[in-house]
């Protein structure tokens, strides 16, 4: 991969990706408490800051040097998905148990809240998914079941990562596809798809396996729920429900932002192109990069699953498409599929396949 001069810039350090991604979280716990000042500054952080310091202060960070270690970048991770999982309850009680929050602050907790766990949460359970230590996995796994989206933890392992910007992935959005008819596509195509995939790898298997990964992600379902209604009762069930959605709708239109219309051209024997830079969007802005455990370096990560995030590179600019605005941007604008479509139109333009892709691909 060729180096391009933001390379040569300093780096990410694990420090400055546990500052971003974290300083939400006591102020969300304290704004679960206390309301007031702190509950808008969890909202605000989540909903502005990011945006305005990615704009403000145009700075791009660097590549980390090959072969550094990172001793601290599981640990983050192991404390964000813990954090998600404690803040969950506790913004359940607050929502929709007796909190002393008015309903002006249980609105704001629930958003601020939903949106730590997809913004944040979210990229450190992907994270952990791709992690080889089972205890990290397995919290990875306890993310998804806890917010009710499990097949994600089978699905982006097994099919994404294989059939990335195909039609056999359910998770690649096609050109003029809007936010919402992928995400009716797409979340029960990676059910289905994990479900399969996780069944031929037991299939395969020569040593004895545990419980299919689906029976222990409905396990989850449940547990989580229960929990919920322990917390506070139906209500409590309904608000748990309401922020899983809530996360689960940030994760699909990350996908959807970070492979829309991008495809892999059809080779003359019939195969497909191998994945490469250009088959994912980039973004080079340095704040939402470090509160998103660089999430948006997303070529880097399909070229090398099991790199730690903070070594994950960014590519050249001739080499891989870059978003013009910050990756919680784009998803905010994907929201709205008309908008969406005509302002990515003409940057997709120059990454369109070399070769056509007609009807569906049937092999990798």
């Amino acid at each position: 991969m060729t180096a391009s001069p933001e390379n040569r810039k300093p780096a990410f350090s694990t420090e400055s990706f546990a500052v971003a991604s974290l300083a939400p979280i006591p102020l969300l716990l304290l704004g679960a408490w206390a309301g007031g000042p702190w509950l808008w500054g969890g909202f605000l952080y989540m909903a502005v800051l990011s945006f305005l310091l990615d704009q403000l202060i145009p700075m791009v960070m660097g590549d980390a040097e090959e072969g550094q270690e990172f001793p601290g970048a599981d640990l983050l991770l192991a404390g964000i998905g813990i954090s998600a999982l404690v803040l969950l309850p506790v913004a359940t009680w607050a929502i929709a148990g007796p909190s002393a929050l008015s309903t002006g602050e249980r609105v704001l907790l629930f958003l601020g809240c939903g949106y730590w766990l997809g913004q944040v949460g979210h990229p450190a359970a992907h994270e952990l998914i791709h992690r080889s230590a089972r205890p990290l996995f397995r919290l990875g796994q306890a993310f998804y079941a806890a917010i009710l989206f499990g097949q994600h933890a089978s699905a982006h392992r097994l099919v994404h990562h294989r059939h990335v910007a195909t039609d056999l992935d359910p998770n690649s959005a096609r050109e003029g596809e809007g936010f919402y008819r992928f995400a009716l596509r797409a979340w029960p195509g990676s059910f289905i798809a994990g479900y399969r995939a996780e069944t031929a790898l037991r299939a395969r298997a020569t040593t004895a396996q545990g419980p299919h990964p689906y029976a222990v992600y409905l396990t989850g379902y449940a547990v989580a729920l229960a929990v919920a209604a322990l917390v506070a009762g139906p209500w409590g069930m309904l608000a748990w429900a309401g922020l899983g959605l809530h996360a689960q709708m940030q994760i699909l239109v990350s996908d959807y932002v970070q492979h829309y219309g991008l495809r892999r051209a059809i080779l003359p024997d019939g195969r497909v192109e191998p994945v490469g830079p250009r088959h994912s969007w980039n973004t080079i802005h340095w704040f939402s990069s470090a509160m998103m455990l660089n999430a948006p370096r997303h070529s880097d990560h399909h070229a090398h699953p099991s790199r730690p995030y903070p070594a994950l590179r960014l590519p050249a600019e001739e080499e891989a498409p870059r978003l013009p605005w910050p990756l919680p941007v784009a998803c905010a604008i994907a929201f709205v599929p008309r908008v969406w479509k005509r302002a990515i139109r003409r940057h997709l333009r120059r990454w369109q396949p070399r070769a056509d892709v007609t009807g569906p691909v049937t092999r990798a």
